[in-house]
């Protein structure tokens, strides 16, 4: 389908706002993907905040530019599609390589994560990475364990205490 000039500009610009708003972005190719499909990793991907688009190849490649991505020429061929996480990249890229490990349709070609270009080897490490919450729920359990065993120190002594007090009154 063609576009007006004016609707090619205002594309234009919604991809570089994508794409400069990202903290990450994982280019695919998704061709035989069926509706149904599109629905469900684009339902998968907004649960971790993020979106998925396709987008046309050109301007796509224009926006990657423009924003200062060094984007290989290989990813704008063919059908391309954008997974854009704005909060949680690892659940972003998971949930795209959950779909191409089940489907063939879905072929990950590469990404950005912070500016830093990935191969799609790094982004299937970055789907490994544990989400957001689990991570932020391992440093509290890191950052809490000292004072856990010190209260758990402090309050030994009197328990102790009141166990000998308490086995002499049963006696």
């Amino acid at each position: 389908m063609a576009l007006s000039k004016e609707r090619k500009q205002e594309v234009f610009v919604q991809y570089k706002t994508w794409f400069s708003e990202a903290s990450a972005i994982v280019l695919t190719e998704y061709t035989g993907l069926d509706m149904p499909g599109f629905d469900a990793l684009r339902a998968s991907i907004r649960e971790t905040g993020g979106e998925f688009h396709v987008v046309k190849n050109t301007l796509a490649r224009r926006a990657f530019e423009e924003v200062g991505l060094e984007a290989p020429a290989e990813y704008f061929t063919g059908s391309t599609a954008v997974g854009i996480a704005f909060d949680d990249p690892p659940g972003m890229a998971k949930a795209i390589l959950d779909l191409a490990k089940d489907k063939d349709f879905v072929v990950v070609k590469g990404g950005f994560m912070d500016g830093n270009h990935l191969s799609p080897a790094q982004v299937k490490v970055v789907a490994d990475l544990p989400p957001l919450p689990v991570v932020r729920g391992q440093l509290l359990g890191t950052i809490m364990a000292p004072a856990s065993k010190l209260v758990r120190t402090v309050n030994e002594p009197g328990r102790s205490l009141a166990q000998v007090v308490k086995a002499y009154a049963d006696k």
